[in-house]
């Protein structure tokens, strides 16, 4: 069997498959464990007793979220770290969770993607892949078929330039507490939930009742995300504009070093659930916000993909033959 795994700083997706008929599938949240040996451990042993035997895995491919080298990875915000000979397969291979990504791009349906900016699409040209959850992942495609190469890094961990005086405010306001300030300091789950607290501090925005208290955890996400889409309450919808605006003028930065007519695609755990914000056109603004580029991002097609299983296709996907 194939073991194919997209493993993040808070849930790991892993299958296990036979040809392409995938025999068993698990989510987990990877902070109940202490280790990717510990998850492994349980997966197999739930796989065991689903299947009615051990499952003989010959080789297996994890996309993990961090930087790789030589066989192994340290898992950013996690900890755990991943080491291909400790894992008892013989046949692994190892990738950074957006290069994964990458290669699962093939395998999207077509009712799998939202379109935020239709562009001017080139088929050959290089495409974008960005997404923010518990932190942000950057990666670039080159080439179409056998001739694709993904580029990957820590785009996440690039600089935040603020483009107006509010992103400047919040941008002075993480600095005396972050010093340098990340990108991932603000798109994220994390720097959601500290735009939230910059807005609520300040008092920027008036409070509203759905969420009284400022929150401080990136588990805030969600109800900041929920108080704005349900509620409309006024300070989170605030930060989830602002949050938007941030998150599309990094895509189009990110674009633009490439031209990526091919296509940009929005991953990540956040970017489906606030698909009717991203659609309501902040998005796409600061994405094409690029003063005498402007042009260039607006040929730039945008998608979202909101099928979250995106990282365990491209694993399988890019797994050794």
């Amino acid at each position: 069997m194939l073991l194919a795994a997209d493993i993040g700083g808070t849930k790991a997706l892993l299958a296990l498959a036979e040809g392409s008929r995938v025999r068993f599938e698990r989510r987990y949240r990877c902070r109940e464990f202490a280790s990717f040996g510990a998850l492994l451990e349980r997966f197999r042993a739930e796989a065991r007793e689903a299947l009615g035997a051990p499952p003989r895995i010959a080789r297996a491919c994890l996309g993990v979220a961090g930087p790789v080298s030589d066989g192994r990875v340290r898992v950013t915000h996690l900890g755990w770290q991943i080491d291909t000979r400790d894992l008892g397969i013989a046949s692994v291979r190892l990738l950074n969770d957006f290069e994964a990504s990458a290669h699962g791009l093939a395998r999207l349906r077509p009712g799998e993607l939202v379109t935020l900016q239709p562009g001017a699409p080139l088929a050959a040209a290089p495409r974008l892949v960005i997404g923010a959850g518990t932190g942000l992942g950057v990666a670039w495609v080159l080439g179409r078929g056998r001739g694709q190469r993904v580029v990957c890094g820590e785009g996440g961990h690039a600089a935040f330039a603020p483009a107006d005086e509010v992103q400047e405010a919040l941008w002075r306001h993480l600095r005396g507490s972050l010093g340098r300030v990340e990108l991932e300091h603000v798109i994220s789950g994390a720097g959601l939930a500290r735009i939230y607290a910059f807005l609520h501090d300040s008092s920027r925005v008036a409070e509203g009742a759905a969420l009284p208290a400022a929150p401080a955890a990136s588990d805030s996400a969600a109800a900041i995300s929920q108080a704005a889409l349900e509620s409309g309450d006024p300070l989170a919808l605030a930060a989830l504009d602002l949050f938007i605006a941030c998150y599309g003028a990094a895509a189009g930065d990110y674009a633009l070093a490439v031209l990526a007519r091919g296509g940009v695609y929005v991953t990540g755990g956040i970017a489906p659930r606030i698909l009717p914000r991203l659609r309501a056109g902040g998005f796409i603004a600061a994405f094409g916000a690029k003063a005498a580029f402007a042009g260039a991002a607006r040929s730039c097609p945008v998608h979202v993909v909101t099928n979250e299983r995106l990282g365990l296709l491209g694993a399988a996907a890019a797994a050794p033959r």
